[in-house]
């Protein structure tokens, strides 16, 4: 029981964002991520995940992301927005931009070939399979927050054939 407590409370100090547009799985990471003893920001689109990593006065030390996010709205253009709607990869390459030394988890219940149609990538960056177990998310979660932090850059943005960003 001790080592437990003493477990969860070195894990306090670190921040979580989880961004998902389904509520249902926000609520669900919030609530396992916090009974694990993590502190957990939410949020349900990549526009308001940048606001969030842009203007949170604390640390955030991981972002769980899902890959598909699809937009709210019509967007015309992603490049002169601050916080654009973008898919969970390049939700990734912006958010490292932003916070140095943020460590990212991508998740989706989608099959690699359907996000390859869409031009989203995994890439190389740790990834949850929905539908996950708790054990698997913590675990996961763990091994990320002791590694260093990932590093992201123009090379790893996700591209259309046309070299046009995607949207959604």
């Amino acid at each position: 029981m001790e080592e437990h407590q003493a477990s969860r409370s070195s894990e306090v100090s670190s921040t979580i964002l989880v961004v998902d547009d389904e509520v249902s799985i926000i609520k669900l990471c919030k609530a396992l991520l916090e009974d694990a003893g993590f502190t957990v920001l939410e949020a349900d689109g990549s526009s308001e995940a940048l606001k969030i990593c842009t203007h949170h006065e604390g640390p955030i030390d991981l972002l769980l992301t899902d890959l598909v996010l699809p937009p709210p709205g019509f967007q015309l253009a992603s490049t002169l927005n601050q916080f654009p709607h973008v898919n969970g990869h390049e939700l990734a390459v912006r958010a490292t931009m932003i916070r140095k030394g943020l460590r990212i988890i991508l998740m989706s219940g989608n099959p690699d070939k359907e996000l390859t149609s869409h031009g989203i990538k995994r890439g190389t960056l740790p990834f949850l399979a929905k539908p996950f177990e708790r054990d698997r998310l913590i675990a996961l979660v763990h091994n990320v927050l002791a590694q260093p932090g990932t590093t992201l850059g123009v090379e790893d943005r996700p591209r259309a054939a046309n070299d046009t960003d995607w949207f959604g």
